[in-house]
């Protein structure tokens, strides 16, 4: 039944030579891994205005030369990553380039940020598109941890059927919305041409503002620079695409940069020329959707796609969170079982850990996850400025042919990316306190679990374990309950394996029991030696546990061995087992952390 479930709600499993079908061409990785920079669109230009509106309405004409800033922030993001493309083909992006030019820590810092900011991206993405929908319908609104939970939980069975198949579905939405916004900027720039919009909605650029200083511009630069968030993912996700990788990757790259350069400037501009101001009830790019077609069709399919890429852009943090915990896994940073391939081929653990993360997010937060947008923003260009430091480095020591242009565009990036940190550091510091808690808890844990494998490995390597003692013999210790087809099957395994050193042990409850018993095993297996114990309390894990330790005491001074052979009847059917009292499976977990005692299952499947 559970297995008929997967097959229905993941599909076939994938042979592992298959892999190659389940790379991404350039159109379908665009959609995919590009969907959380695109969709911050409905919010970065925004973010700019609710800052600027703090002063006054006549200071948003600053928000063009901001939207300047966050276009040459973004060229240089852009410029840096396609270096860090074909310098690191293997994905990893800011962590692996951390790692490799600043150290360990900084690695881990980067790669700690980045996990913790996908886990964000897709808490926060689907809250936010969820509130698209409850606002239109707002009778939902009281559904709204519900409803997102349900998002997450499609988005992970989605990824789980595989990179191609998700790719397939989820990017008509994504490329409806670019033209969507290409169509609003396009009408709204008509309409400005042709005199259909007045010139005296919005105050003439250069227009003197009182009280405006150069903090203010800063926290508006910066809170307009989380439309850049997710432009790392491409980097990560390497291994997603079709051969030559690096290749396609890069031009992947280049074309979100510039589609997001179009649609974030053009927002910008329309806000800026139609007058637009923040409101806490409709977003910016409703106000304008709404002045360029009226409550129409165009309106809907605008506010429509809108909802479905903010939605949506939690799929980036499905491509690019399994590729970083991989690398991170490779390295030993965190556990091995994220390296393993799932049915489909792709890494599924990662998949079904982001999605339950996410969950847990959405139900402490209520999906209300406005508070988390500058955390949200900060664990990305913490990377961001230590990526770019790392390139700094890397043309620095190997200074190969034309290295400095490349090293003057990763310093462009560093700086100002550290700004835009420092920025959400300082001004929203009671909203992003925590990563200075966090951050530090997460690196340590790396190190410990880096610690754990280090020695697991120095234990089991050949040249550096312990000189193994010689094992002279071996006593069989059989628990035994009764007299049944169970016990003989198991005393019939131990006597394939020894013949003089079998102990059955029985322990009873009352004296009557112990002396009955006695004289039916005589009978029974009188070759087979008996031991019974008494047990006052009524426990059988106690009594047998101290006896396995004396015996196991005596054995190890002859060299011997102690192997605990466990009868277990396996029930036809599974819900079976509920109806009894699995003392087999105490048995065993009680006695597998004894040091020289080996445990063995011998198990008779029962046909009714």
């Amino acid at each position: 039944m559970i297995s008929v479930l997967k097959r229905f709600l993941i599909g076939r499993p994938l042979k592992s030579h298959e892999l190659g079908e389940q790379k991404l061409n350039k159109t379908k990785a665009l959609a995919i891994l590009s969907s959380d920079a695109l969709s911050s669109v409905a919010y970065g230009p925004e973010q700019i205005l609710i800052v600027l509106i703090t002063v006054s309405s006549a200071a948003f004409w600053y928000s063009i030369p901001i939207a300047v800033g966050v276009l040459i922030l973004l060229t240089a993001l852009i410029l840096s990553y396609r270096q860090i493309i074909f310098a690191y083909p293997h994905g990893g992006g800011a962590y692996v380039v951390s790692k490799s030019n600043l150290g360990v820590n900084p690695g881990l810092v980067a790669g700690g940020s980045l996990l913790v900011d996908y886990i964000l991206t897709v808490s926060v993405s689907v809250s936010a598109g969820t509130d698209a929908i409850t606002s239109a319908f707002p009778t939902l609104h009281q559904y709204n941890v519900g409803i997102a939970i349900a998002f997450v939980i499609f988005i992970t069975l989605l990824n789980l059927r595989g990179v191609t198949e998700s790719a397939s579905i989820l990017a008509y939405p994504v490329y409806l919305f670019v033209v969507a916004l290409f169509i609003l900027i396009g009408v709204g720039l008509y309409h400005i041409v042709t005199g259909g919009v007045s010139p005296q909605l919005h105050t003439p650029l250069g227009t003197p503002v009182a009280g405006l200083s150069l903090f203010i511009l800063l926290k508006a630069f910066a809170s307009g620079s989380s439309a850049l968030t997710g432009v790392e993912a491409i980097s990560n996700a390497i291994p997603n695409f079709k051969d030559p990788a690096p290749k396609n990757a890069a031009k992947t790259l280049m074309a979100m940069g510039a589609l997001l350069a179009v649609l974030f400037s053009g927002i910008v501009f329309l806000a800026y020329y139609y007058g637009i101001s923040p409101n806490a009830e409709v977003t910016v790019v409703s106000q304008i959707a709404e002045e360029t077609f009226g409550r129409n069709f165009m309106y809907f399919f605008i506010q429509g796609t809108t909802a479905l890429i903010l939605i949506l852009a939690a799929n980036t943090g499905y491509s690019a969170f399994p590729l970083l915990a991989v690398n991170l896994a490779k390295d030993k940073f965190i556990p091995r079982m994220f390296l393993i391939r799932g049915d489909r081929l792709g890494y599924s653990n990662g998949i079904i850990i982001l999605g339950i993360a996410s969950i847990i997010l959405i139900l402490a937060f209520k999906a209300e996850t406005e508070s988390l947008i500058p955390l949200y923003a900060i664990g990305v260009f913490l990377p961001f400025t230590l990526s770019q430091s790392g390139m700094m480095v890397k043309w620095l020591r190997e200074k190969p042919q034309g290295w400095v242009p490349k090293f003057i565009i990763n310093t462009t990036g560093a700086l100002i990316s550290l700004v835009v940190t420092l920025m959400f550091l300082i001004t929203k510091f009671s909203q992003v306190w925590s990563i200075l808690i966090f951050l530090p808890i997460i690196v340590y844990l790396f190190h410990r679990i880096r610690k754990h494998y280090d020695a697991v490995g120095d234990q089991l390597r050949l040249t550096t374990c312990e000189p193994l003692m010689p094992i002279e013999g071996n006593v069989l210790i059989v628990p035994v309950a009764g007299m049944t087809n169970v016990v003989a099957n198991s005393i019939n395994y131990a006597k394939s394996l020894s013949q003089d050193q079998i102990i059955a042990v029985y322990v009873s409850f009352e004296r009557d029991d112990e002396k009955n018993f006695e004289e039916k095993w005589k009978k029974w297996q009188p070759d087979v030696r008996l031991v019974t114990l008494h047990s006052h309390y009524r426990s059988i894990i106690n009594p047998l546990t101290k006896f396995v330790d004396i015996i196991e005491h005596k054995a190890s001074e002859a060299n011997y061995r102690v192997t605990v052979i466990i009868p277990q009847f396996i029930p036809k059917k599974g819900w079976h087992n509920i109806l009894h009292n699995q003392s087999s499976l105490l048995i065993r977990a009680y006695l597998l952390f004894r040091r020289n005692v080996i445990i063995t299952t011998v198990p008779y499947h029962l046909k009714k």
